[in-house]
């Protein structure tokens, strides 16, 4: 592993999810299907995890643009509710 991988602070999964949330998928459960290949979870627990990322500032260091979307989509859903 890259010394820069780890200076983060971020595990391998954690990165894993966060680039996963940076691709675009096409067409219903393509995401799915890529969460539980390609990091062998279930989507609940994708989102449990990812959601916990959401909130870690470790995670916005690593990937500021991808974590402050997904926190205004998270709020806006909370907004709705």
């Amino acid at each position: 592993m890259e010394r820069a991988a780890d200076e983060d602070g971020l595990g391998a999964r954690e990165r894993d999810i966060l680039a996963l949330e940076r691709r675009g998928f096409s067409g219903p459960g393509a995401k799915e299907r890529a969460i539980r290949e390609e990091l062998d979870l279930s989507p609940v627990r994708y989102y449990q995890l990812l959601n916990a990322l959401l909130d870690d500032a470790r995670a916005l260091a690593h990937d500021p643009v991808t974590v402050n979307r997904l926190r205004r989509v998270r709020e806006a859903r909370r907004a709705e509710r």
